[in-house]
């Protein structure tokens, strides 16, 4: 189990560490700008979930071993990017924005459920609400800082059932934590985050909004 929560700790920080350096690259930022918006998105979110549960300070200034790998991630994208002249143009359409949501959907599936095996090791795990939000957050928060980091509205409240399918694998992987075993729960929850975000994103689901055309 704990090789287990050790490679998705690595996969999130990678994957949420390029989703934040494209997006910062994208808004035109340098290279310590894309550096820090790669970090922030990798631990923001559990940094959040540990000042929530009391952790201070939180295991990201204590171990910084996952800060470092998420900075070395940022600055490989931003060093491929930099160095090849058609390299902008090809993060800059299409196909940027299909790699931020997979790098998004990997390192949210991987962060919803390590934020749900932080709770249970914390004492929350009877407290369903608690343990579902604390991967929740750990799952989404990084996503927000970036979002607001850069200028943009916060992806989570307007596109592709985003938090809705963190909140989802975290509560699968909550429900089944005693009953299936952790390894087969911490599969199962991550897997049905990323099925709900593919199929989200394929059909372009989204939650109903009101729209403000045509209205005086």
């Amino acid at each position: 189990m704990a090789e287990l929560l050790l490679i998705l700790n690595i996969i999130g920080t990678v994957a949420f560490a390029v989703s934040g350096a494209m997006t910062a690259i994208k808004k035109e930022m340098d290279l310590l700008g894309v550096t820090i918006v790669g970090a922030i998105t990798a631990v923001g979110g559990g940094i959040m979930r540990d000042i929530i549960i009391g952790k201070i300070p939180p295991d990201a200034f204590t171990d910084p071993s996952y800060v470092l790998i998420a900075c070395i991630s940022a600055i490989v994208v931003f060093t491929y990017v930099y160095f090849r002249a058609s390299g902008y143009e090809k993060i800059s359409g299409a196909k940027f924005q299909k790699i931020v949501l997979l790098a998004d959907t990997v390192g949210l599936a991987a962060f919803s459920v390590l934020g749900v095996e932080v709770a249970f090791n914390a004492g929350d795990g009877p407290r369903l609400f608690l343990t579902v939000f604390l991967g929740t957050i750990t799952g989404v928060g990084g996503g927000v800082l970036r979002d607001l980091l850069v200028g943009d509205k916060p992806y989570i409240l307007c596109k592709h059932i985003y938090a809705c399918a963190s909140i989802a694998g975290a509560l699968v992987c909550a429900l089944l934590w005693d009953f299936s075993g952790q390894s087969v729960a911490t599969v199962i929850g991550a897997s049905t985050v990323i099925i709900i975000r593919l199929l989200a994103i394929h059909f372009e689901w989204n939650l109903p909004r009101i729209r403000h055309h045509g209205i005086s």
